[in-house]
């Protein structure tokens, strides 16, 4: 697993281990040039099916060339090296920098003893991209780190790294802090006993976030030299934009009491704090969004609510047909709009996604059955990085049949993913059930399923269009072991890449694929493309075959160097054998390398070919024949030019809905008949529409335009189910002197008012009032649903997603 601070951790004995890293290669075959994979020829288009015309036709019918010189050149370039590493051990690995080539490695070995935890550790460091390593534990003083602190890296690329190490024999904790790429180290013992790794401000890293055991939140603004307590009780902390820090805070000292959190935000690293909402279920921070689960009071309900102002003002999401006791979850927030998805009545595993406008308020319906099963509580949903507005999911058909579904337009229109050209699909399935012959994509779901699907589709903004995937077509048996899928155009057409579950990796900006194959097998073959997956090639890495463990690069896809990971027949031997595949693609790219290619292209007839979300895009894209180097200073080359409106541009509005395979907008009919009201701000607005709202950060000219308004009918409504009287600033002496104030007037008011009732009333008898108390905030809660993914963030006492928890997931 490789977080944005790029660690990826290899345990020996762990169960997550076995699922996500353990496989490897045996391909049979020469190692000279030899193509690892015969591709058979496309069969006969179902019924409804249409060739597209794009870029993956590029080289159809060509043969792949022989590339000669594999072996010797890359031999010279293959670099192994072994740690020592007892048994019940781990390793930890993290990139420094961007395009440093440092690459620091974490031995741990660790055992609980009672109440403690006694271990030792050892640091390793490379500088030329994990083909040399240097111990130099020395730096750290041979402290004990433990596995779960590891290695934090700054998200600023300045070469900042911390390691927490556990001092057992003496007591305490202490920081070893570094700013120079890991050459040197500082210590700092810490005033308390740190519960999660520290949490870099992504605004400014040498501001430091951390909770204690104690769950009391402590800051260092001076890259960890000195700490101060800012808060206690805390159950999750999240840094904001501007330097702003969001908590909950339980008052009752369990973070498990559903419901019952507080909200605050500080804007003064924790000088100050401000509550900014009560009664939270769950929050997550996404774009310029900020979003809270509240218990609106009446039982179990309860409401998302949405800020665009950081928490200080919050509005309802007006979900249509929502049912409160369904959960939430938000797939993917940006600047401009949010999907979420509301869970379906009941143990179906299936729900809708919703698509909101650009203030995050008012949602319509994008996506039915879609699945969301509480099997692990896993979607399928993945944000394409490769082409914008492109997003791809699964849905659940009537017959219970698990099936992809892909959009070009931020959830516009949905469609399923055309069979690749050169599959095999039966002709009886072909022509009596074409619906049984599309292309099913792998992804978290079938993760959860233990499938054999060793990694996610892969997708880099730096390659332009590529998309790496495992997937089935029809048959059980390509279930049981799917092959990889390529889309060289964001997944408008597939190619079928290679037989059977691979790891694989995007280098040179998608100049360079390569995979290993995923089996119980040791294995000693790597396989590689240099024509975005259309021709693979072999080579025999070591001549001692080992356990495969893992494959890594730099990340940000521009790196030439791949590191294998694994172990032989010794468990204490972990070995990384590092592959340059620089000199093999020894000539850089020139101009005549590059071809220009328009995006979302289908039909170059059409004035409006490649219009998607109001423009086109025109990119420079290496051609598949060219066997060159884009280089670390490749940029990726685009011409946008504006298109007319059209119904593509718009997202059916409140109370509409596309059916299946048209894009014209009808409205529900449980809608009919209903003035489309809604409360903003605490006044009433009254939507008037034709059923179309245009897609946030469209940027379409002229063409179509309906009408849409929303009225201001100056009517006060409740916008939140928030008590404004409980929020509140703190910390602030002014507020403390207008408090006591208004409790002083309210206790004498109190006093004179039952001396007033006793004598003049009921004749000096004393009055008995009966009266129910309104809840005013009820605090405390375990947060759930957080992306643990977001090393800005940090949450306690965290339970498993379950299908009654607002699953706020992030990408």
């Amino acid at each position: 697993m490789i977080s944005i601070c790029c660690i990826l951790a290899l345990g020996l004995f762990s169960p997550a281990l076995a699922k996500e890293f353990v496989g490897g290669g045996n391909f049979t075959g020469g190692t000279h040039g030899s193509i690892a994979e015969s591709l058979t020829p496309r069969d006969t288009l179902g019924p409804g099916e249409k060739e597209l015309d794009r870029r993956s036709t590029e080289l159809n019918g060509q043969i792949c060339q022989s590339v000669t010189g594999i072996e010797s050149t890359l031999t010279n370039d293959t670099h192994t090296f072994t740690f020592n590493v007892r048994s019940m051990g781990s390793l930890s690995l993290a990139w420094v920098g961007d395009g440093a080539g440092v690459l620091l490695v974490l031995t741990t070995f660790q055992v609980p003893m009672f109440m403690m935890r006694f271990g030792q550790s050892n640091l390793y460091r490379s500088e030329d991209y994990g083909k040399t390593f240097q111990d130099v534990t020395h730096l750290i003083n041979h402290t004990f780190v433990q596995t779960e602190f590891g290695i934090a890296i700054s998200p600023d690329h300045s070469g900042k790294v911390i390691l927490t190490g556990d001092l057992s024999e003496i007591g305490g904790f202490r920081l070893f802090r570094s700013q120079d790429f890991g050459l040197s180290f500082v210590s700092t013992d810490l005033p308390f006993e740190p519960l999660i790794q520290m949490l870099y401000n992504p605004g400014d890293c040498n501001a430091l976030l951390t909770l204690s055991v104690m769950l009391d939140l402590w800051l260092s603004e001076d890259f960890g030299t000195t700490w101060r307590k800012i808060h206690s009780s805390v159950c999750l902390v999240r840094w904001g934009p501007k330097n702003s820090i969001y908590v909950t805070i339980n008052s009752n000292g369990s973070c498990n009491d559903k419901g019952k959190l507080e909200l605050k935000r500080t804007n003064d690293y924790g000088r100050s704090f401000r509550t900014i909402a009560t009664r939270v279920y769950s929050f997550v921070l996404g774009g310029r969004f900020v979003f809270a689960s509240i218990m609106t009071g009446s039982g179990t309900e309860r409401m998302i609510h949405v800020s665009v102002d950081g928490g200080d003002t919050w509005n309802m999401a007006q979900l249509p047909t929502v049912n409160h006791e369904q959960f939430y979850s938000i797939l993917a927030a940006n600047q401009d709009m949010i999907f979420m998805h509301v869970d379906d009545p009941g143990d179906s595993g299936v729900g809708t996604i919703y698509v909101s406008g650009d203030r995050g308020t008012v949602f319509s319906k994008s996506l039915e059955r879609h699945l969301y099963t509480t099997t692990g509580s896993d979607t399928d949903f993945t944000t394409i990085n490769s082409l914008r507005g492109v997003y791809m999911t699964s849905t659940l058909t009537d017959e219970g049949i698990v099936e992809t579904v892909i959009t070009f337009s931020q959830g516009a229109k949905w469609q399923t993913l055309h069979r690749p050209y050169n599959s095999r699909c039966d002709t009886e399935t072909t022509t009596n059930r074409p619906d049984r012959c599309r292309l099913h994509i792998h992804a978290s779901y079938s993760t959860t399923m233990k499938m054999n699907v060793p990694m996610l589709p892969l997708s880099q903004p730096k390659a332009v269009g590529l998309i790496l995937a495992h997937g089935s077509i029809g048959d059980p048996e390509s279930v049981l072991s799917p092959d990889v899928y390529v889309s060289d155009d964001g997944g408008y057409s597939w190619l079928l890449a290679l037989r059977g579950p691979h790891h694989y990796a995007i280098l040179d900006s998608g100049g360079l694929l390569v995979a290993v194959e995923h089996t119980n097998l040791p294995v000693n073959q790597i396989k590689f493309s240099t024509d975005e997956g259309r021709c693979w090639y072999m080579y025999n890495f070591t001549n001692d075959a080992l356990h495969f463990s893992g494959m890594d690069s730099e990340p940000g896809s521009l790196s030439m160097n791949v590191s294998l990971w694994g172990y032989r027949n010794d468990f204490s031997k972990w070995v990384v054998i590092t592959i340059d595949f620089r000199k093999l693609l020894n000539r850089d790219c020139g101009e005549g390398d590059y071809v220009q290619w328009l995006a979302h292209s289908a039909d170059l007839s059409d004035p409006n070919d490649g219009c998607v979300l109001g423009y086109k895009e025109h990119f420079l894209r290496l051609r598949k024949d060219s066997v060159c180097w884009n280089g670390r200073d490749y940029t990726v080359t685009k011409q946008p030019s504006p298109c007319p409106c059209t119904l593509d541009d718009y997202h059916c509005d409140f109370g509409y809905y596309r059916s299946e395979n048209s894009s014209e907008c009808v409205e529900q009919e449980e809608m009919k008949g209903h003035p489309l009201e809604f409360c903003l701000n605490g006044t009433t607005e009254q939507l008037q529409t034709n059923g179309y709202r245009k897609i946030p950060g469209d940027q379409c000219e002229g063409g179509f335009q309906p009408d849409r308004k929303e009225v201001n009918l100056r009517k006060m409504c409740t916008s939140s189910a928030l008590y404004p009287n409980s929020l509140t600033e703190e910390n602030s002496p002014h507020t403390a002197v207008i408090v006591m104030v208004v409790i002083a007037i309210l206790l004498m008011s109190a006093v004179t008012g039952v001396w007033l009732v006793k004598k003049y009333v009921c004749g000096g008898r004393f009055l008995v009032h009966r009266y129910s108390v309104m809840r005013e905030h009820v605090e405390a809660n375990g947060i759930e649903g957080v992306d643990d993914l977001d090393t800005h963030s940090m949450e306690t006492g965290k339970a498993q997603y379950h299908d009654d928890s607002d699953q706020d997931l992030l990408e």
